[in-house]
Formats: structure tokens, C-alpha cells, sequence
């Protein structure tokens, strides 16, 4: 296909494709999947190889949030039956940090609930990077906590965060239909901000909210001229409770289109698959790894995700790597220059309510019965139980 060779030598040149092909990788049939697949696949090893980076989610406040992100189960009036808390002690997150870095994640992402820190949050989390820090030799951190003030990411980087987090998560033209308490440009600001304090910027989008394509390319170019170091891409978890219960909108086959896009558009940043992989790729997930080098570990925020050891599992069956703690995420020229240096691959970006992160993810627990492919798959939704916030052992 002429498309897919003239989007492989752009990647490689780290050249972006037109909107016009990247709208086409959204519009290939599904008996062309495993060749936008193995087209992707070329670009994503030539910048970052066999390895897979792995990321740890800490929620340390959960729940009870007063933005209206429709996508949350974190958000104002929400429903959903989640875990609720105020913030863990920096012991209680260093303990369900080492539980992650213990499994292999290279990454602890630190999120909570709310618009955005004050002050006092900003020193209660910087308290936290540093135990974390102290107990867990050369684990990275990175911080996701809503739109931030003046001088708060300066006071985060000096704590030693390594990264921010926070997603644009849809094009700017259908924000207002998502979230009316606070902006696209909000967030917009948000990543600057952290740019400019010399964190390493992630942020990235979440699909299946009932965007069109066209909604997908321009919030992807938008995040490529903002210049994230780490790109998320999550796929809604339509959670009960939350407005977008019925946006049941993603295949497997779609979800691997949109990856593959992200990849040809970003060819040498971080690409992670974050929320929702479990419940809209299923067992497709393998597949994925060929366009993303970078995943989450366990379980989310406030749904559970596919047993850690099964994620390891899977990444050997597939013939990758679990990156280590001495090797650098980015590619030589982005880790010369951007955000906290070297090992740059960053941060939570699993769709935040104002910065929070949360209702991504899912279980695995389904029932014995396989739907049909176009029925919800309601079955593979699952409520975090344990872990932060919780007398149970985490999922690493």
C-alpha cells in the first residue's frame, strides 16, 4: 500500500504525515489492520527497539472531585460505586510505589482527584516524591494533579518530579461538549507550564467518546506541536454512573487504527497504551505492543487492569523487552534536550477528571459467556478493590 511505505519513510525522517494521511490510517478497513500494523511497527522499533517501558499508577486521592469531566468516575455528581479517600501519607504511597517498581515498572505516576493543587497539596506531594525517592533507588516520578498555578511545577521539579502529566484528551473544537468547568486552553497551560519548569511534558487523549476522525487527527497534531515527551492514549471505559455509560463506540481493530496514527504522527516519542486497553483490545492487546513501547503495570486508578504478571507475560510472548532503570526511554536527540533529561518517558496520562485520572482501565474478570463483537463488553469493567486506599495487596 503506497500509503503505509510513504508513512514509514516520513517516520523514520521524523517527518509528520499530511492530516489527509493520517485520516486515511483512521480509514482502512479491517482487512488492512495488520498492515498499518507492520507498517507502524517499523517506526516504532527504529526509535525505540523491542522494549517496552513500564509505568506504575498511585492514586493518592480518590474520588469526590468538583470538575464535570463527562468521562469520570471521579467526577462532580458521579455515580459510579469507586473507591473514595483523601490523600494517602507519603509512607502509604511509597509502600504501593515499591509494589510497582518491585513488578518492573520503571515509573511511579502519582495522580489525584480535584481541578487543581493548592499550595499545601503541591508541599504534601513534593513530601511524597521525596519518600518515594529515598525508598526506591532510581525509580522515576512523575505528577498528575490538574491544571497547575504559577511556580507550582518549579516546586514539584525541585522536590524531584521527574514529569507532569496532563492530557488534552479531546480536539479543542468538542472540548465544551466533554467538560464545561474549565478549558482546553486550561490544559493547554497547564503543559507549558510544565515545559517550562523543565519537567518531562506528557499528555495525551482518550478515544471513544463519540469523536469523529477528524476530532482524533487535530487533538493529535495538537499534542504534536505542544511537544510531550510521552503521549497516552486511552480508550474510554464507559463506566455506570458517568454521562458517556453508553459510548460503547471502540473494536479492537479500531483501537490498533488509532495507535497506529498516534505512532506515524509522533514517530519518536513515547506512545503508551493507558486506560481502557484491556477492555477494547482484549486479546489483541499483543498487537499493540508493536506501536506502543510503553504500558501501564496493574491495575488504574479506579478500575482494575489485567494481573501484572500477565502483563510481563504477555510481553515476552510477544517478543519484547521490559526496559530497565539504566536504559534511556527516548531516542539520542530528545534525550539530549528534553524535559528532565534522560530517561524521559513519562508520566500517567490516564484520562484525568480536571488532571485526575480515572475511570480507565478494566478488569479481566468477565463472565463465562463471550458476547457477540458488537455487544458492551459491561463484563470486563471492574471497580479497584484494592491496592491504594485499601487493606488489600496491590496488582503489580
Amino acid at each position: 500500500m503506497d500509503l503505509l511505505n510513504t508513512l514509514v519513510d516520513k517516520g523514520l525522517r521524523r517527518e509528520p504525515p499530511t492530516r489527509e494521511e493520517a485520516l486515511a490510517v483512521l480509514a482502512t478497513s479491517d482487512d488492512d489492520v495488520l498492515d498499518v500494523v507492520a507498517a507502524a511497527g517499523k517506526v516504532r522499533r527504529h526509535w525505540f527497539g523491542r522494549r517496552v517501558k513500564l509505568n506504575y499508577l498511585v492514586n493518592l486521592k480518590s474520588g469526590l472531585c468538583p470538575e464535570d469531566c463527562s468521562y469520570c468516575s471521579q467526577r462532580l455528581g458521579s455515580k459510579a460505586d469507586i473507591l473514595k479517600y483523601t490523600w494517602l501519607k507519603p509512607d502509604e504511597a511509597s509502600q504501593a510505589a515499591a509494589a510497582g517498581v518491585a513488578g518492573g515498572a520503571k515509573r511511579v505516576c502519582l495522580v489525584a482527584s480535584g481541578r487543581g493543587p493548592t499550595d499545601r497539596d503541591v508541599d504534601r506531594v513534593s513530601d511524597t516524591i521525596k519518600t518515594i525517592k529515598e525508598q526506591n533507588e532510581g525509580v522515576e516520578v512523575c505528577a498528575c494533579l490538574g491544571l497547575l498555578s504559577d511556580g507550582q511545577a518549579e516546586r514539584l521539579r525541585a522536590a524531584g518530579a521527574d514529569a507532569y502529566n496532563h492530557n488534552l484528551n479531546t480536539s479543542e473544537g468538542t472540548y465544551g461538549d466533554i467538560t464545561t468547568t474549565h478549558t482546553y486552553a486550561d490544559r493547554v497551560d497547564t503543559v507549558q507550564k510544565a515545559h517550562a519548569a523543565g519537567l518531562s511534558a506528557c499528555s495525551g487523549l482518550i478515544a471513544g467518546m463519540g469523536e469523529s476522525d477528524e476530532d482524533l487527527v487535530d487533538v493529535v497534531f495538537a499534542l504534536r506541536a505542544l511537544d510531550p515527551d510521552s503521549v497516552p492514549v486511552n480508550f474510554l471505559i464507559p463506566f455506570e454512573g458517568t454521562p458517556l455509560a453508553k459510548e460503547w463506540n471502540l473494536t479492537p481493530q479500531r483501537c490498533l487504527r488509532i495507535l497506529a496514527m498516534v505512532r506515524f504522527v509522533c514517530p519518536d516519542v513515547e506512545v503508551r497504551i493507558a486506560g481502557g486497553r484491556e477492555v477494547h483490545l482484549r486479546t489483541l492487546q499483543p498487537l499493540a505492543l508493536h506501536l506502543a513501547n510503553s504500558i501501564f503495570l496493574g491495575d488504574y486508578l479506579t478500575s482494575e487492569g489485567q494481573a501484572g504478571k500477565a502483563d510481563l507475560e504477555m510481553i515476552a510472548d510477544a517478543g519484547f523487552e521490559v526496559e530497565g532503570t539504566d536504559q534511556v526511554t527516548l531516542p539520542g536527540h530528545r534525550a539530549a534536550t528534553g524535559g528532565c533529561g534522560s530517561q524521559e518517558a513519562a508520566g500517567c496520562g490516564s484520562h484525568e477528571s480536571a488532571g485526575c485520572g480515572s475511570h480507565e482501565g478494566g478488569g479481566v474478570c468477565g463472565s463465562a459467556a463471550v458476547p457477540s463483537a458488537d455487544e458492551p463488553r459491561t463484563d470486563l469493567v471492574a471497580v479497584r478493590r484494592r491496592g491504594a486506599g485499601t487493606d488489600l495487596a496491590p496488582n503489580a
